[in-house]
Protein backbone atom coordinates (compact mmCIF):
# COMPACT_ATOMS: atom_id res chain seq x y z
CA UNK A 1 0.00 0.00 0.00
CA UNK A 2 1.15 3.41 -0.75
CA UNK A 3 2.02 5.68 1.69
CA UNK A 4 -0.53 8.60 1.16
CA UNK A 5 -0.24 12.59 1.80
CA UNK A 6 -1.61 13.62 4.90
CA UNK A 7 -4.57 15.60 2.67
CA UNK A 8 -5.50 12.44 1.18
CA UNK A 9 -9.09 10.68 2.98
CA UNK A 10 -8.68 7.29 0.24
CA UNK A 11 -7.79 6.26 -2.85
CA UNK A 12 -10.62 6.21 -5.53
CA UNK A 13 -9.31 4.81 -8.55
CA UNK A 14 -5.93 3.65 -9.17
CA UNK A 15 -3.61 3.95 -11.76
CA UNK A 16 -3.81 0.89 -13.37
CA UNK A 17 -7.20 1.28 -13.30
CA UNK A 18 -6.63 4.97 -14.89
CA UNK A 19 -4.36 3.67 -17.51
CA UNK A 20 -6.18 0.82 -19.04
CA UNK A 21 -9.23 3.02 -18.84
CA UNK A 22 -7.52 6.15 -20.91
CA UNK A 23 -5.94 3.01 -23.49
CA UNK A 24 -9.71 1.91 -23.92
CA UNK A 25 -10.93 5.80 -24.81
CA UNK A 26 -8.28 6.04 -27.11
CA UNK A 27 -9.76 2.59 -28.60
CA UNK A 28 -13.08 4.17 -29.35
CA UNK A 29 -11.88 7.14 -30.61
CA UNK A 30 -9.42 5.38 -33.41
CA UNK A 31 -12.76 3.30 -34.02
CA UNK A 32 -14.94 6.23 -34.38
CA UNK A 33 -12.45 8.90 -36.79
CA UNK A 34 -10.82 5.83 -38.68
CA UNK A 35 -12.02 7.63 -41.73
CA UNK A 36 -11.88 11.19 -40.36
CA UNK A 37 -8.24 12.37 -41.97
CA UNK A 38 -6.28 14.38 -38.83
CA UNK A 39 -8.05 15.19 -35.29
CA UNK A 40 -7.46 17.56 -33.19
CA UNK A 41 -7.56 17.23 -29.82
CA UNK A 42 -7.97 20.65 -27.83
CA UNK A 43 -6.88 19.32 -24.14
CA UNK A 44 -8.37 21.77 -21.46
CA UNK A 45 -5.24 23.49 -18.86
CA UNK A 46 -4.30 22.94 -16.48
CA UNK A 47 -6.32 19.84 -15.84
CA UNK A 48 -6.59 17.65 -18.53
CA UNK A 49 -2.80 17.57 -19.46
CA UNK A 50 -1.98 14.39 -18.23
CA UNK A 51 -4.88 13.08 -19.62
CA UNK A 52 -4.42 14.52 -23.03
CA UNK A 53 -0.66 13.96 -23.12
CA UNK A 54 -1.71 9.77 -22.22
CA UNK A 55 -4.57 9.45 -24.58
CA UNK A 56 -2.63 11.15 -27.63
CA UNK A 57 -0.01 8.55 -27.21
CA UNK A 58 -2.18 5.63 -27.19
CA UNK A 59 -4.35 6.98 -29.70
CA UNK A 60 -3.18 5.73 -32.99
CA UNK A 61 -5.42 7.80 -35.66
CA UNK A 62 -3.85 11.18 -37.16
CA UNK A 63 -3.95 14.13 -34.73
CA UNK A 64 -2.53 17.22 -33.49
CA UNK A 65 -2.85 18.29 -29.90
CA UNK A 66 -3.26 22.58 -29.21
CA UNK A 67 -4.48 23.68 -25.86
CA UNK A 68 -7.25 26.26 -24.54
CA UNK A 69 -6.90 27.59 -20.82
CA UNK A 70 -10.19 28.43 -19.20
CA UNK A 71 -10.77 29.86 -15.62
CA UNK A 72 -13.86 29.12 -13.76
CA UNK A 73 -12.79 28.40 -10.21
CA UNK A 74 -9.41 30.51 -8.92
CA UNK A 75 -8.67 29.07 -5.69
CA UNK A 76 -12.16 28.92 -4.64
CA UNK A 77 -14.40 25.40 -4.09
CA UNK A 78 -17.69 27.33 -5.41
CA UNK A 79 -17.58 27.62 -9.48
CA UNK A 80 -18.30 30.69 -10.95
CA UNK A 81 -18.01 32.55 -14.66
CA UNK A 82 -15.65 31.22 -17.27
CA UNK A 83 -13.57 32.84 -18.89
CA UNK A 84 -11.06 32.18 -21.37
CA UNK A 85 -7.65 32.64 -20.77
CA UNK A 86 -5.65 31.37 -23.60
CA UNK A 87 -6.80 30.48 -26.92
CA UNK A 88 -6.03 27.89 -29.70
CA UNK A 89 -2.73 28.34 -32.13
CA UNK A 90 -4.77 27.55 -35.57
CA UNK A 91 -8.76 27.91 -36.84
CA UNK A 92 -10.59 24.53 -36.50
CA UNK A 93 -12.79 25.34 -39.63
CA UNK A 94 -13.93 22.26 -41.30
CA UNK A 95 -11.55 19.93 -38.34
CA UNK A 96 -12.79 17.18 -36.64
CA UNK A 97 -12.37 18.51 -32.65
CA UNK A 98 -12.26 16.42 -29.65
CA UNK A 99 -12.54 18.60 -26.93
CA UNK A 100 -10.47 16.98 -24.16
CA UNK A 101 -11.18 17.85 -20.17
CA UNK A 102 -10.37 17.08 -16.78
CA UNK A 103 -13.57 16.58 -14.88
CA UNK A 104 -17.17 17.58 -15.89
CA UNK A 105 -18.39 18.83 -12.59
CA UNK A 106 -20.95 21.77 -12.59
CA UNK A 107 -20.74 21.45 -16.47
CA UNK A 108 -20.33 25.00 -16.75
CA UNK A 109 -16.89 24.87 -18.57
CA UNK A 110 -17.64 22.39 -21.05
CA UNK A 111 -21.12 24.53 -21.87
CA UNK A 112 -18.97 27.21 -22.45
CA UNK A 113 -16.00 25.68 -24.37
CA UNK A 114 -19.06 23.45 -26.67
CA UNK A 115 -20.90 26.71 -27.57
CA UNK A 116 -17.57 28.76 -28.12
CA UNK A 117 -15.94 25.94 -30.34
CA UNK A 118 -19.06 25.29 -32.39
CA UNK A 119 -19.63 29.14 -33.41
CA UNK A 120 -15.69 28.34 -35.11
CA UNK A 121 -17.27 25.68 -37.79
CA UNK A 122 -15.17 22.54 -36.39
CA UNK A 123 -16.46 19.75 -39.26
CA UNK A 124 -17.78 18.11 -36.14
CA UNK A 125 -17.21 18.61 -32.56
CA UNK A 126 -17.03 15.61 -29.51
CA UNK A 127 -16.69 15.97 -25.97
CA UNK A 128 -13.80 13.94 -23.95
CA UNK A 129 -14.07 13.99 -20.63
CA UNK A 130 -11.84 11.30 -18.38
CA UNK A 131 -14.30 12.04 -14.62
CA UNK A 132 -17.48 13.29 -14.32
CA UNK A 133 -19.43 14.12 -11.56
CA UNK A 134 -22.92 15.50 -12.50
CA UNK A 135 -24.34 14.41 -16.52
CA UNK A 136 -28.00 16.32 -15.04
CA UNK A 137 -26.22 20.07 -15.44
CA UNK A 138 -24.64 19.23 -18.37
CA UNK A 139 -26.07 20.95 -21.75
CA UNK A 140 -23.89 19.59 -24.53
CA UNK A 141 -23.69 15.80 -25.20
CA UNK A 142 -20.35 14.19 -23.44
CA UNK A 143 -19.07 11.59 -25.80
CA UNK A 144 -16.88 10.05 -24.25
CA UNK A 145 -16.34 9.30 -20.11
CA UNK A 146 -13.92 7.26 -18.16
CA UNK A 147 -15.11 6.95 -14.95
CA UNK A 148 -18.37 8.95 -13.01
CA UNK A 149 -16.62 10.22 -9.37
CA UNK A 150 -19.09 10.78 -6.31
CA UNK A 151 -19.48 14.01 -5.72
CA UNK A 152 -16.80 14.72 -2.92
CA UNK A 153 -13.25 16.98 -3.87
CA UNK A 154 -11.02 14.47 -6.04
CA UNK A 155 -7.33 15.28 -6.50
CA UNK A 156 -4.78 13.12 -8.82
CA UNK A 157 -4.23 13.02 -12.14
CA UNK A 158 -4.48 16.67 -13.39
CA UNK A 159 -7.27 17.55 -10.86
CA UNK A 160 -5.94 19.26 -7.91
CA UNK A 161 -6.77 21.76 -4.91
CA UNK A 162 -5.10 25.67 -4.65
CA UNK A 163 -2.68 24.08 -7.97
CA UNK A 164 -1.45 21.20 -5.41
CA UNK A 165 -2.08 17.36 -5.78
CA UNK A 166 -2.33 17.74 -9.46
CA UNK A 167 0.62 14.88 -10.19
CA UNK A 168 -0.47 12.20 -8.01
CA UNK A 169 -0.91 9.00 -10.55
CA UNK A 170 -3.91 8.21 -9.28
CA UNK A 171 -7.06 9.76 -8.04
CA UNK A 172 -8.17 10.42 -4.45
CA UNK A 173 -10.37 11.94 -2.16
CA UNK A 174 -9.12 14.94 -0.78
CA UNK A 175 -9.86 15.12 3.36
CA UNK A 176 -12.58 17.63 3.84
CA UNK A 177 -10.68 20.21 6.71
CA UNK A 178 -8.20 20.67 3.72
CA UNK A 179 -10.90 22.74 1.65
CA UNK A 180 -13.40 23.49 4.25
Amino acid sequence: MTDLHPDIERILIAEDDIQRRVTEMAEEIDHDYKDAGQVVLIGILKGAFIFTADLSRKMKVDHSVDFMAISSYGDQAVSGAVRLILDLRKPIVDRHVIVVEDIVDSGHTMNYLYQTLMGRNPASLKTCSLFMKNRDSLEVPLDYVGFELPDVWVVGYGLDYADTHRTLPYIAELKKEVYS
